[in-house]
């Protein structure tokens, strides 16, 4: 079998999952620093799972003695308003659930049933991760930004948050 179309697909998923652990990091750092500890952790926790796909993906691409590539799919958008953090992070995982999502089809046509139940699963946690940010987006819809500053505040974390990290 020519794992080559495998490992491609395997190194777009790579190079996504580094955008977003960067971009989620990123967005931590500056939802931290505005005081919004809870959705800032939430963005750090979401980009600890990330963390887990890539090495899901790398462990893969070696398997399938390939050469994992690091670089990441594009650069860090410096959004520093939370509304509009969510907004850009609900795209991006629907985008990458589109993706994981014509990945796995791809898989399936080369014969590679193992890559395309990875990306499977993938597509799962990424709608997964869609869903935890448009719940925090509706929020501050419904209540403003009064919404994240209260949280703040009492100590709260949004659902699925860790606290006290």
């Amino acid at each position: 079998m020519d794992n080559t179309k495998s490992i491609h697909l395997l190194n777009e998923g790579v190079g996504g999952e580094l955008r977003a652990i960067h971009q989620y990091m990123y967005f931590y750092f500056h939802l931290d620093d505005q005081g919004f500890k809870p959705l800032a952790l939430l963005f750090k926790q979401i980009a600890m799972q990330e963390m887990g796909h890539l090495e899901l993906l790398a462990e893969r691409i070696l398997f399938l003695k390939g050469d994992v590539v690091m670089v990441e799919a594009a650069a860090v958008e410096t959004i520093t308003e939370p509304e509009a953090m969510l907004v850009r992070v609900m795209e991006l995982e629907e985008a990458c659930a589109r993706d994981y999502n014509r990945s796995a089809i791809e898989s399936a046509a080369n014969a590679d049933a193992a890559s395309k139940q990875l990306f499977e699963r993938l597509v799962s946690a990424e709608e997964g991760h869609f869903d935890r940010f448009k719940k925090q987006h509706d929020n501050i819809k419904r209540f403003g930004l009064s919404y994240l500053a209260l949280q703040s505040f009492d100590g709260g974390a949004p659902e699925g948050a860790a606290a006290g990290e």
